[in-house]
């Protein structure tokens, strides 16, 4: 038995919140109770009305890719609405779809990194509630990454996406019902907003050290293992590198057929990065980039997570493979999130300081002081939405 329980569950322990409601949920298959009964299960068995479901990026089983459109469906009855389809309009609830409810229940299990984007799903629900006057009860579950460590620069102008809609640093150690209270704030101060808090978790603790289970909220989010490395190895998708989709180790691997593993691994010990060292591998994807072509790369594991610092980490191994392959590293060039003329790396890190480091125009100590100036005013801002 766990010694944390999740928003979900207290919210089994007080169904007067739901009951002979017309509520929808918005969740996917990771929302579940600590004995792992999932939401919409649980919502009727207290006696609410479930009018619909809305899913995510990904879709309620995590069963598309990323940056897959996913439709609309039903499930059990009930229908389900997509919040990924093929516009940046798809990723607001429509009008019409939040016209019949009295609340929205949210339990999203987010992984601490701005750019996963179930934040902002959460954000642009929020707004779209303020409008039609539905509350919204945000199911708090604990931060995986738990709740002390920042990292990472603030959104500058022009490069706000789904990928950087929140106004926080990228490892930003808030939990999805923190961040709820801290839009209501600054974006959203008529939305009616009731979080049911974790009980039981402290900010010192990772995910496993709750007693939890771990369950996927994403299908190339297996493990905590990689969850840790996240913040910095996303940064990869914006190459024509792999990140190790198609494999069973997504973002834990870096590579490419052209790329010289051994010595990029040599390259990157050598440095002596805090947390990390890097394992020469070859891996194969079954799908997404080089399906089915034999990769040369390297295999990040993090021997101190808590002196780790991802996004760091991450500039520094592109940077490095850059340095090694300068004839074949490159940039995405296909439009990433619905947007295209801006940079995926950029879009990612929220202003071009990461790109310039990585292409040698920057000195990385420098962007990292500005990242720490900024952890340091942000952890002041966060600190009247702190939950525990």
């Amino acid at each position: 038995m766990s010694g944390v329980q999740v928003g979900l569950g207290r919210l089994a322990e007080n169904p007067a919140l739901v009951r002979g409601r017309r509520v929808a949920l918005l969740c996917n298959q990771a929302a579940v109770t600590e004995q792992l009964e999932p939401a919409w299960e649980l919502l009727p068995r207290l006696g609410a009305q479930l009018v619909r479901i809305f899913a995510p990026e990904h879709g309620l089983f995590g069963l598309a890719q990323d940056m897959e459109a996913v439709g609309s469906e039903s499930f059990a009855g009930v229908p389900v609405v997509s919040l990924y389809g093929q516009s940046p309009e798809s990723l607001h609830p429509a009008p019409e779809a939040l016209a019949d409810l009295e609340a929205l229940v949210v339990d999203l299990p987010d992984i601490g990194c701005r750019y996963y984007t179930f934040a902002a799903t959460m954000a642009y629900c929020l707004g779209a509630c303020q409008q039609a006057g539905v509350e919204v009860i945000v199911c708090d579950r604990p931060n995986p990454l738990g709740g002390e460590l920042l990292e990472g620069g603030p959104v500058e102008e022009g490069y706000r996406s789904f990928v950087s809609e929140l106004p926080v640093p990228v490892r930003h150690g808030m939990t999805l019902g923190e961040l709820s209270l801290l839009l209501q704030r600054e974006r959203y101060p008529n939305a009616a907003v009731t979080v049911l808090t974790c009980q039981g978790w402290q900010r010192h603790q990772w995910w496993d050290e709750t007693g939890l289970p771990w369950v996927a909220p994403s299908p190339n989010m297996p493990t905590l293992a990689t969850a840790t490395v996240y913040p910095g190895a996303c940064l990869v998708e914006a190459t024509n590198l792999s990140e190790g989709r198609g494999t069973t180790r997504p973002f834990l691997l870096t590579g490419a057929p052209w790329l010289d593993g051994q010595a990029l691994a040599r390259r990157l010990n050598a440095l002596e990065l805090p947390g990390v060292r890097f394992r020469f591998t070859m891996f194969r994807p079954e799908f997404q980039k080089y399906a089915g072509q034999v990769c040369s790369g390297v295999e990040w594991h993090v021997t101190h997570r808590l002196g780790f610092r991802p996004l760091a980490c991450g500039l520094v191994v592109l940077r490095e493979i850059r340095k090694l392959h300068p004839e074949h590293f490159a940039w995405r060039s296909e439009p990433y999130e619905f947007v295209a003329d801006v940079p995926a790396i950029d879009l990612l890190t929220g202003s071009p300081q990461a790109r310039l480091v990585v292409e040698g125009k920057l000195s990385l100590e420098e962007v990292i002081s500005g990242w720490e100036t900024y952890s340091r005013e942000f952890e002041l801002l966060r600190r009247p939405f702190l939950l525990a």
